[in-house]
């Protein structure tokens, strides 16, 4: 518990700033954070491309931080009275170090390298085990797979694991810490503890030593190195706070919901579906349905699913544009929007054929082909099949997460990117026959600026305190369910 919400004093309000890295774009915000007050401004915007090589695919971290650092660089400039710096990103993937060297580029979760992972731990451990212990949804890119997959010789010569964020964390202060919600996506904590699972750890044979000791969301990092602070132009005594530094965990924080009776879906790259718990789920309908049980800020639980997301229809707009055609979204939705729903045919957006990159027109054809559907012909009837596979995914999700986790959902939250898909959105209601409240856009940055914020005493409070204050000051679009087309 950060000291804000422990009752300590609350000023009038100041500045933080967040790292949020996304799976194809980081940024950099400023944050002012008060009672009354939850602004944003992104002051730095940069891509995040995989780069292919020889031995699979990998993530450019070190780009990123030197990317984040000229982002900070203009928060500094922007803001000088910066408290303190909170880092996010994507789960799962993370960086090996030997006396703090980095041993080569990441892994990204797409590389087909987990496949030997998978099979490797299981194995060892048959999956309706593992749930017990971990209460972990099957993805065979967790972090328990993907360690799985390395080489004894590495996983023997390393001395550090740490998490993305955690990583960047570390670059900044020097600290090697491991923060709980996202180290609860590894698979290797047990669930519903903060602590890592030592006996799962040697039941895998995998080191327990690379694990570094945990940090909750709203305790201090550390302060930033001289070296880093002066590069940055950094008045002395700003340091990094642990937030919930797996994304979804700091956009969860931003979803201005009543938790006993809503679900969200933080939309993106991926769809994230769930409810907020007190307590794991771990019955056999929990398992048999894929939920996951991950840590949320304030030691609640995300019990959820993923769904492929806004992935399918990103990789399909970026495959046209690499045939050569120019693509406005906003455009393709409008005619989207035009098509009929009954008309297109609605897949199965969890497929495995749509996680890897590729011609995703292709893989929608082969799975109507298989059946018995007639595939979309036109850019926009993709679209629209797209949209309405995503919407039919996720109402079904919604309602699946609030039966296995005892929440009687009367209300839909989209927050992310996806919020401004309004087709999405409407449709989403549609299927649900709920309302959707969309919005706020950028949950994920203001989950990481309130929890930082609240630990600086900028606010006070619970979850619900923090979410009261972004409904006040960022409102949501409703959507309210039509009848069927």
């Amino acid at each position: 518990m950060s000291a804000g919400a422990a009752g300590g004093s609350v000023v009038s309000g100041g500045s933080v700033a967040a790292i949020d890295l996304g799976a194809t774009s980081g940024r950099v915000i400023v944050g002012h954070v008060g009672p009354d007050t939850l602004e944003a401004t992104t002051v730095g915007r940069f891509a995040n491309d995989p780069i292919a090589t020889p031995d699979g695919l990998h993530w450019n971290l070190l780009g990123l931080y030197s990317a984040a650092l000229a982002g900070l660089r203009d928060a500094l400039r922007a803001a000088p009275d910066v408290a303190s710096i909170g880092v996010d990103s994507w789960a799962v993937d993370y960086g090996l170090l030997r006396d703090g060297r980095l041993l080569g580029a990441p892994f990204h979760y797409r590389d087909a390298r987990t496949e030997r992972g998978v099979a490797a731990v299981h194995e060892r451990m048959p999956h309706a085990e593992l749930y017990r212990r971990n209460g972990l949804q099957f993805l065979p890119f967790n972090t328990l797979y993907q360690l799985a997959a390395e080489p004894t010789e590495l996983l023997g010569f390393a001395d550090t694991a740490l998490l993305v964020p955690d990583l960047i964390g570390y670059w900044l202060t020097g600290q090697a810490r491991t923060e709980v919600t996202n180290a609860s996506t590894t698979g290797l904590l047990r669930a519903g503890t903060a602590d890592w699972d030592d006996e799962l750890l040697g039941a895998l044979g995998l080191p327990r030593g690379i694990l570094p000791s945990l940090i909750a969301p709203g305790e201090r990092l550390g302060a930033l190195l001289p070296g880093v602070a002066a590069s940055l132009g950094a008045e002395s005594g700003v340091s990094v706070t642990a937030v919930g530094s797996h994304d979804t965990a700091s956009a969860v924080v931003a979803v201005p919901m009543r938790s006993e009776s809503a679900a969200y879906i933080s939309c993106g790259t991926w769809g994230l579906v769930g409810v907020e718990v007190e307590r794991p789920v771990l019955t056999d309908e929990a398992f048999a349905a894929n939920f996951t049980n991950e840590g949320g800020v304030d030691g609640r639980v995300r019990l959820l699913h993923n769904v492929m997301g806004l992935w399918v229809l990103s990789e399909t707009v970026r495959g046209w544009e690499r045939e050569g055609h120019a693509i406005d979204l906003p455009t393709l939705l409008d005619s989207a929007a035009a098509v009929d729903a009954a008309s297109v045919p609605v897949f199965d957006v969890d497929d495995p054929r749509f996680l890897p990159p590729g011609d995703m027109p292709a893989r929608i054809d082969q799975w109507c082909a298989e059946h018995g559907l007639a595939a979309p012909r036109t850019r926009a009837e993709y679209a629209r099949s797209i949209v309405e596979s995503l919407a039919q995914a996720f109402a079904d999700t919604a309602r699946l997460a609030g039966r296995i986790g005892g929440v009687d959902v009367e209300t839909i939250h989209i927050v992310g990117g996806g919020s401004l898909n309004r087709l999405l959105c409407q449709r989403t209601a549609d299927r649900a026959g709920l309302p959707v409240l969309a919005g706020p856009v950028e949950a994920t940055a203001l989950g990481n600026l309130l929890v930082q914020g609240r630990a600086a005493g900028f606010v006070s409070g619970s979850l619900e305190s923090l979410r009261d204050l972004v409904a006040r000051t960022h409102a949501p679009t409703r959507y309210a369910p039509r009848a069927a087309e």
